[in-house]
């Protein structure tokens, strides 16, 4: 089995309601933007005719598009994300990346402070599964 990863970047801005000291949560109610460092994991066999998991260049394209959607734009306002949190930002690029390469396994998606968050969908129920609640 392997693994091979395309990473790419994006600065955006956003608003975000927290339950923090009031100090902080009001920086976070103001506009303010990042940088963001995103990583789409793709994991299968090679395949026979091309010796390849997936073409870099295919994966490359899916992820300019998935970048265009995201990369200088205010993130409360991106259809489909939700409240723009590290975890909502991880489901929107692995679900968008998974419907043009179903081989993707995980996203990984940071910020420059140091903060981190990794998605990897498993099998089972719970609110990616598919499975009803």
């Amino acid at each position: 089995m392997f693994e091979l990863s395309q990473t790419f970047a994006f600065d955006a801005a956003h608003t975000l309601k927290r339950q923090v000291s009031p100090e902080e949560a009001a920086g976070s109610r103001r506009i303010h933007g990042h940088t963001y460092t995103a990583e789409v994991i793709v994991r299968g066999e090679r395949q026979a005719d091309s010796g390849m998991v997936v073409d870099l260049a295919e994966l490359r394209a899916v992820i300019a598009g998935i970048r265009n959607q995201l990369d200088h734009h205010f993130l409360d306002e991106v259809a489909g994300l939700g409240a723009p949190t590290l975890e909502n930002l991880c489901v929107f690029i692995h679900e968008r990346a998974r419907q043009q390469i179903p081989q993707v396994s995980a996203v990984v998606v940071s910020r420059a402070a140091g903060d981190r968050c990794e998605y990897r969908p498993g099998p089972g129920p719970g609110p990616d599964s598919g499975a009803a609640a």
